[in-house]
């Protein structure tokens, strides 16, 4: 049994050393397991073209709370549908595994709520193209805030970068980088980490087994996209952090270090008895983000 278990670490050190190991972030997969419609919500399917050409899968919910028309009797088929302008648009960044057919419930409920929501798949999951990798996955977010302004029903000075755990970590280097900052009005960021490196370390000294191996991410893992070198920068951009008081995925101080190290403004919200990105499953949360988002989407 030690033989197999020691040939399995010298297996995986290998793997990582070969692919420098930020890989190891990265699960996929490719197989969409729900779609919006099966909850009675209206979507369309995006395909996106990132700047070095892979094409992207995402999903676009439009604001979907459209008031009756006030004299129903003139609203006949004759007649074009207007749709009023959404409160904003939410470019929303999934987690790092699966695909945007799992983690689309998660932030939904905002198209309900009068928002316009782009779910997007990186580079790699879902039906995107490609192979994950972080470069590559910044490319798809920029792609994914081009397609926005210039989609139709968007108003393209009226979005937020809403990110979860992995997609956190990506929208705060995006955000702090972006060509695109000018449209952006607010940025919000669940359960994410504070850096690669470290949360990589913490992770090994969870097991006795890898406790010795502490070392490694500070070799060959690829951290030039930290969340810690760019936060500071997403200012003065208003930044939400959100993250449970349970969270075993990713640890409270990462959002404690974030909060610390970014500038205002900024405010950071702690749900009780919430576990990894379910900070925003209660009622009384979502309505408080909801006047958060209203607040500053002008």
């Amino acid at each position: 049994m030690m033989g197999i278990t020691m040939h399995s670490l010298k297996l995986l050190l290998f793997t990582a050393l070969l692919s420098g190991c930020t890989n190891l972030f990265f699960h996929p997969h490719r197989i969409l397991v729900d779609t919006p419609d099966k909850f009675d919500l209206e979507y369309q399917v995006e395909k996106i073209k990132a700047a070095d050409g892979t094409l992207l899968n995402a999903w676009f919910l439009p604001a979907q709370n459209n008031p009756a028309p006030k004299n129903p009797a003139k609203n006949n088929s004759t007649q074009p549908k207007i749709k009023p302008e959404a409160k904003a648009t939410v470019l929303f960044l999934h987690g790092n595994a699966e695909n945007i057919s799992t983690h689309f419930r998660s932030i939904a409920w905002l198209s309900l709520e009068g928002f316009n929501v782009l779910a997007l798949d990186y580079r790699g999951y879902g039906e995107s193209e490609g192979v994950p990798t972080l470069a590559g996955m910044q490319l798809d977010i920029d792609a994914a805030m081009r397609s926005l302004l210039e989609h139709q029903d968007v108003n393209p000075n009226k979005i937020i970068v809403f990110g979860q755990s992995l997609g956190g970590a990506l929208a705060i280097h995006y955000t702090a980088h972006s060509a695109y900052r000018a449209n952006i009005r607010a940025v919000v960021i669940d359960s994410a980490f504070y850096d690669y490196r470290q949360i990589a370390r913490e992770k090994l000294a969870t097991s006795p087994l890898t406790w010795l191996l502490q070392w490694l991410p500070w070799l060959i893992i690829n951290n030039d996209y930290s969340p810690a070198d760019s936060i500071a920068a997403i200012s003065p951009l208003p930044l939400l952090l959100l993250h449970g008081d349970r969270d075993v995925v990713v640890p409270l101080h990462h959002s404690q270090q974030l909060f610390e190290h970014a500038n205002a403004p900024k405010e950071r919200w702690i749900e009780q008895g919430a576990g990894h990105t379910q900070a925003m499953n209660s009622e009384a949360s979502r309505k408080r983000l909801v006047e958060f988002l209203l607040r500053h989407s002008g």
